[in-house]
């Protein structure tokens, strides 16, 4: 199995509506400031994951805290950025080590 059931687009955004308490509308704007990406069908319908609905819950909160959605995004980024950082020292640290051991 390549990917978790919770990578997996299957749920519709008003069942996304109903699990996060958001308005469709509310779930389109995030998508819109590029928080959140939807797969589409051929229908145009969209599909969330349900990592998609905890994220969606996570900017909400974040939302209420006053943070505004570039500030979120800006946030996501950076730590996008830290997790790369630390696989490349991680591959950079294993390449070593088995380059020693040859």
């Amino acid at each position: 199995m390549s990917s978790s059931y919770k990578d997996k687009k299957v749920i519709t955004i008003g069942v996304v509506s109903e699990l996060t308490g958001l308005s469709e509308r509310k779930i389109r704007y995030y998508e819109e400031r590029k928080l959140v990406y939807p797969e589409r069908t051929k229908g145009g319908t969209r599909k969330y994951s349900f990592l998609d609905v905890e994220r969606l819950v996570d900017i909400a909160n974040k939302m209420e805290d006053g943070m505004q959605t570039f500030e979120i995004r800006r946030m996501e980024q950076k730590q996008l950025k830290k997790k790369e950082v630390r696989e490349r020292m991680l591959r950079g640290q294993l390449n070593a080590a088995f380059k020693m051991r040859k």
